[in-house]
């Protein structure tokens, strides 16, 4: 090819960057309407169903709940207002084992890791910042060394953000800072994020099987907690800005901020992932459909703004406004979707989970992302602690533990993340949070005993696994 040919070419391909693609064999062709829905609905009979199974059910649930319940307190708004308060805390748990769940493996411990640092904020605030004198030389000796041998090992596995967060808790303790709400909070998510890097360099880097050792660590730290607290002991949070993170709620205006905030950054980020991808020349959705979508994202959410912010009290002192938790919620909800979409660590994610031995061979640092994924679990079961102790107003030495975990599994797994890695996204446990809350509190209202809220919520549990197996073998038999 001669040099003016050369140049031609290369004009032509920055006028039509589709050209490229099609030296790639990269399928450029625009879908119409129909063409997407048959593909889409082709995926379902493949086993593509994501968490279309959970949205359905909780659909049902909600019709059926409101049915049954003849006194109408189920669909109040002050009910569902509640309902949003009380799910939250093992939902953002959830959200974190999603992370762990791609790899493959499980994290046991995240509910008793969470008491742990539930543990540690209460007693820092009830002891105005003097954690020396609270707990004893010994004990305090044993957590600050514990804290820096966690640091010590993050930095080995080349966790950069644990090894930095580990140092800041201890410097945190050690100084005597005092008691103050923000700090306490800092406070709990730094010793989440050392109880991450602890375990995720026992599996990581040791090879332990991550079962065994957050059995382990589950009841290690049910032990730690039952030291720092007491057999029967409770410490309360009694600080207006801790008890508020549950039980609070924004302002009228600032509701209406909140969704003009969210809804027109969903809409601006969905509209210009489109237009990038048609600019492109890839394969892109038909923009009606698009537009179908972000126009009842906005929609559905204007509504429940509008709801939220009435007057929900049933007496004379009114309560409206959307519950603090849902920005939480949404903001830890954008950000693990971010880093799991946009980031490479989101990739190389769920690369060690479809097939961790062809990852090493790609190339990626398997033991950093393996251990990783056990520092922002356990970063989110302190969150999650901070949430449900703010509903409840104190911590005991229960706190973390009886079903708090496994209702966190179970909200990842039934809102579709697969127990065998590689598939699932930090969307699946707010919905299977959802669906776990809507059974909970509808049975609670309907007056049905502790063993039928059990024997339900473990029942769904099991369908949803049951629905995760056969979808994995219809898209093996598919070839996907």
């Amino acid at each position: 090819m001669t040099a003016p040919e050369k140049q031609q070419k290369s004009a032509a391909e920055k006028a039509d960057p589709g050209n490229r693609a099609a030296d790639f064999g990269i399928d450029t062709t625009a879908r119409t309407t129909g063409e997407a829905i048959r593909g889409y609905l082709q995926g379902l009979r493949n086993g593509e169903l994501g968490s279309l199974p959970a949205l359905l059910g909780l659909a049902a649930l909600f019709v059926l709940f409101t049915i049954l319940d003849s006194g109408g307190t189920f669909p109040s708004l002050l009910n569902l207002a509640n309902l949003l308060q009380q799910g939250a805390g093992r939902t953002i748990i959830a959200m974190g084992l999603v992370f762990v769940l791609l790899t493959g493996e499980i994290d046991l411990a995240a509910g008793t890791a969470s008491g742990l640092a539930a543990a540690l904020m209460a007693l820092h605030l009830v002891s105005g910042g003097n954690m020396l004198g609270a707990m004893g030389g010994f004990v305090f000796a044993v957590l600050i060394v514990a804290m820096l041998v966690a640091a010590a090992l993050a930095i080995w596995v080349r966790v950069w953000a644990g090894a930095v967060v580990s140092v800041l808790t201890a410097v945190i303790l050690l100084i005597g800072v005092p008691a103050n709400p923000w700090i306490e909070m800092l406070l709990a998510v730094g010793v989440g994020v050392v109880v991450g890097c602890l375990t995720g360099f026992l599996v990581a880097r040791i090879g332990m099987p991550s079962f065994v050792v957050t059995l382990a660590l589950f009841i290690t730290w049910q032990g730690v907690i039952l030291q720092l607290i007491g057999d029967g002991g409770t410490l309360g949070l009694r600080d207006p800005v801790i008890n508020a993170v549950a039980n609070g709620n924004l302002s009228t205006l600032g509701s209406w901020v909140l969704f003009v905030v969210a809804a027109g950054g969903y809409a601006a980020v969905m509209l210009l992932q489109q237009r990038n991808r048609l600019h492109k020349g890839l394969v892109a959705k038909p923009t009606g459909l698009v537009l179908i979508k972000v126009g009842a994202v906005v929609v559905l959410g204007a509504l429940a703004t509008f709801l939220l912010t009435r007057d929900r009290s049933p007496g004379v002192i009114a309560i409206s406004g959307i519950p603090y938790v849902v920005p939480i919620v949404l903001v830890l909800l954008v950000l693990g979707t971010y880093v799991l979409d946009r980031t490479r660590f989101g990739r190389h994610v769920y690369a060690v989970g479809g097939n961790r031995e062809a990852a090493r061979r790609a190339g990626i640092d398997v033991v950093r992302i393996r251990a990783a994924v056990f520092v922002i679990s356990s970063a989110f079961a302190a969150i999650g602690a901070i949430v449900y102790s703010s509903k409840v107003g104190s911590v005991s030495p229960a706190a973390g533990g009886g079903n708090t975990l496994l209702f966190a599994v179970g909200a990842a797994v039934i809102g579709g993340t697969s127990l065998f890695g590689g598939r699932g996204r930090v969307s699946n446990a707010v919905i299977g949070g959802a669906v776990l809350a809507t059974v909970e509190n509808g049975l609670g209202l309907l007056k049905q005993p502790a063993a039928v809220v059990f024997i339900i919520t473990g029942l769904v549990l099991l369908l949803a696994a049951g629905v995760d197996v056969l979808s994995r073998r219809k898209s093996a038999a598919a070839g996907r």
